[in-house]
């Protein structure tokens, strides 16, 4: 892999881990139990995306 595609794939982790942690910072002050299990369905989701892009390296 070159390094222009490895930084890529920093940025991108760094990225979903942003997002991660954004949504649950939002699940956490979240009062509605719908709204906040979806957030933290997102949340879950970055991280697959985070651990998808991690094991490319």
């Amino acid at each position: 892999m070159s390094p222009k595609e490895l930084s890529y794939i920093d940025d991108a982790l760094g990225h979903e881990k942003f997002l991660k942690t954004q949504c649950q910072e939002a699940a956490k002050n979240l009062q509605d139990a719908e709204l906040k299990n979806f957030v933290e369905q997102i949340s879950t989701k970055h991280q697959q995306i985070f651990d998808s892009f991690y094991h490319l390296t």
